[in-house]
């Protein structure tokens, strides 16, 4: 598995952890480098990752939001919604990351972990909010 495909693995198992439990910020990232070993290069990869989708997360939510037709960010799955926190971000914050890679390995995520119809989901919101940004 490529170092930034288990960086972004780690990353949305950390998202997903604050989200059900804000307040265990201070542990999370030791726990996840103790339990899985992660190398400097790629934790710093992780914790970009984490710490960029908490400082635009009310940015990130409004634009899922304004494309999710009918949906709202707090009513989407705990898994889908963190999918597409991380998936916003890198494509609007990390232009070093081609669009594609970042939307290809959304959908890998949320077929891993979210329900049969999670990546259909996360594909398509991804999908209109790359194409939103071309115009």
């Amino acid at each position: 598995m490529a170092a930034r495909h288990k960086a972004r693995l780690w990353a949305l198992q950390i998202l997903y952890r604050i989200d059900l439990n804000p307040d265990d910020l201070v542990t999370v990232f030791d726990d996840f480098r103790r339990a899985y070993a992660i190398d400097e290069h790629s934790f710093q990869f992780t914790t970009g990752l984490v710490e960029g989708v908490r400082q635009h997360l009310a940015e990130l939510d409004e634009i899922i939001e304004r494309v999710a037709a009918n949906w709202r960010v707090a009513r989407m799955s705990t898994t889908d919604r963190n999918i597409l926190r991380l998936g916003v971000y890198e494509l609007l914050h990390c232009p070093d990351t081609p669009p594609f890679v970042v939307i290809d390995q959304s959908i890998i995520l949320a077929k891993k972990f979210g329900s049969e119809e999670s990546g259909k989901f996360v594909n398509g919101i991804l999908d209109r909010i790359h194409h939103s940004r071309k115009d």
